[in-house]
């Protein structure tokens, strides 16, 4: 059930996404494909056009070992020698502060920063709570003839520990410091988006020209197809209805370079109480899953922050949800309404197959 809810990727390049290469005789450029599943508990597949097979080896071998780094940073539940991750930042709330790697300090100072700044459902000190949900939603996937739902009860004592003013952030010395016992990190909503534009950002300095990262449905391009064929990436926007082996699995298409196309929906980690489907996105305010969308997509230059951006706009109504992503500069998003109804910001037409109508 596990590797089902991972498969069921949130968009999909429309490029195959396997082990494999692609030559093209009109142009100098070879598109090679390859994947990797040992992080982020999901599969990271990395396309890229290159010269020789072994230049894309390289880089290849490059984005597995970062993402690999940036697992055990950004993990939860398990300890690494040498390595202050988010566990250990967790383990020591109310203990002392943690010396911590940059790339790990500068994510939860971004997340805290949007947090006051915004409307603050994305909140990374939600982890007692989401813990609660956690461990039913696993327990319901084991013994779903006995699955339940968390009691309100233990949901609003958890939530007394979800205090933004609680992280405390030295930055002279690169430390966290959570000053409650029991408070808990959860940096799920950011992590995996987070880490793409790391790498993307990376695999740029060292010289790719052509590349795209997806991360369990988190894409990143880099510059632009280097084919012959297309201008411009294409990534389907997942069809919360639609099943993975559906050919017609999509409900649109993205034409991007240089950018990130990141989505939050109600279909990826899931399970069942009588016949209701509860999922992971968790309302900080009802504390339940939240029901105002199937699924959100956010378009902008930056996953990290579109994979932020787009779990804000999932947990806020629609008139906050758009007036938000309207309000934001080169951030465009795609909205899944319960009864199926799409509606999208005015600057994502320019690049929406169904407003374009074209083949880029």
């Amino acid at each position: 059930m596990k590797n089902a809810f991972v498969a069921m990727l949130v968009v999909s390049i429309f490029i195959t996404l396997g082990t494999g290469c692609e030559p093209d005789q009109e142009s100098e450029f070879t598109r090679y494909t390859n994947s990797f599943y040992d992080t982020f508990d999901t599969m990271v597949s990395f396309v890229a056009y290159t010269k020789t097979e072994a230049e894309f080896d390289s880089y290849f071998s490059s984005v597995q070992a970062r993402f690999q780094e940036l697992h055990k940073l950004y993990d939860l539940y398990n300890d690494y020698p040498g390595v202050n991750n988010i566990k250990t930042i967790n383990d020591n709330a109310g203990i002392e502060p943690v010396a911590v790697a940059q790339e790990l300090f500068d994510l939860i100072k971004i997340s805290k920063e949007w947090y006051f700044a915004h409307h603050g459902r994305m909140n990374i000190t939600l982890g007692p709570v989401l813990k609660i949900w956690h461990d039913y939603r696993t327990e319901g996937l084991d013994f779903p003839e006995t699955a339940q739902i968390p009691p309100i009860k233990a949901l609003r004592q958890a939530e007394e520990l979800a205090v933004m003013e609680n992280v405390q952030l030295d930055e002279e010395n690169n430390t966290v410091f959570l000053s409650e016992v029991g408070m808990r990190l959860d940096i799920g909503a950011i992590a995996k988006g987070y880490a793409a534009e790391l790498v993307g950002r990376e695999l740029t300095a060292a010289g790719l020209e052509s590349g795209a990262i997806n991360a369990g449905g988190n894409i990143r391009t880099i510059g632009q197809p280097l084919g012959g064929q297309r201008a411009h990436w294409s990534v389907g926007i997942f069809d919360p209805d639609s099943h993975l082996v559906s050919a017609d699995r999509n409900l649109d298409t993205v034409y991007i370079n240089d950018g990130a196309v990141v989505s939050s929906g109600d279909y990826q980690r899931y399970y069942y109480v009588d016949g209701q489907k509860y999922h992971h996105l968790i309302d900080p305010v009802t504390l339940m899953p939240a029901d105002y969308y199937r699924a959100v997509t956010v378009v902008c230059e930056d996953s990290g922050y579109a994979d932020l951006v787009s779990t804000e706009l999932f947990l806020l109504p629609y008139e906050k949800s758009r007036a938000l992503a309207d309000s934001l500069d080169d951030v465009e998003a795609f909205w899944v309404m319960p009864d199926g109804e799409i509606r999208v910001t005015e600057g994502l037409k320019d690049i929406l197959h169904s407003y374009t109508s074209s083949d880029n």
